[in-house]
């Protein structure tokens, strides 16, 4: 990760908007950004495939990869049919790279839970109050990168948002439920 990425990222995380100049919005750039989570995901198959179950390994890769891939492919069809497809990359590139805020959000989440269980809250209560946190946290990173990165209203990048989320889980998931549901017809 470059110095320039990670200040972005940075700046991104506390809702600045000049951060996504920190980001090279080029094919080089994305490629860049998506290196780091193909390379965890690479390592994830490796384990799994040593571990001793290879067909699930295989299709666990295969998921990471459209999983990683999704959003871009997605977003990118809607910025066309929004007419901001001369913005697109710049902004596939920072949803990428904004990734990595994810992780240290969860561990603030988490010590905000562990917190809530110290002061009395049931376990229960604190772990979705964290949770919902988190993926409030998330959605409105979001809906920013969309906003700024697309110049869009924020109906229009409520529209990206929502539909890019359901078009990833859609490639996702579809091909695991169809495998459950051949399984259920044996």
């Amino acid at each position: 990760m470059s110095l320039s990425a990670a200040r972005g990222i940075a700046r991104i995380a506390r809702f600045d908007a000049a951060g996504l100049s920190e980001f090279d919005a080029s094919p080089q750039g994305l490629l860049a950004a998506l290196t780091p989570w193909f390379a965890f995901a690479l390592v994830a198959f490796g384990l799994f495939f040593m571990s001793g179950d290879r067909l699930q390994a295989v299709t666990d890769l295969l998921a990471s990869i459209v999983a990683l891939l999704a959003p871009s492919v997605a977003s990118h069809a809607l910025t066309r049919w929004f007419g901001r497809e001369a913005r697109w990359l710049r902004y596939a590139v920072a949803v990428v790279w904004c990734q990595w805020v994810m992780p240290p959000a969860l561990i603030v989440a988490l010590t905000g839970s562990f917190l809530l269980i110290a002061g009395g809250v049931p376990d229960a209560v604190a772990e979705r109050t964290a949770m919902l946190a988190l993926l409030g946290y998330a959605l409105a990173l979001n809906l920013f990168l969309a906003r700024k990165a697309l110049s869009l209203t924020l109906w229009r990048a409520a529209a990206v948002v929502i539909s890019v989320n359901l078009a990833t889980g859609a490639a996702v998931l579809l091909p695991r439920v169809l495998q459950m549901v051949q399984e259920i017809g044996r």
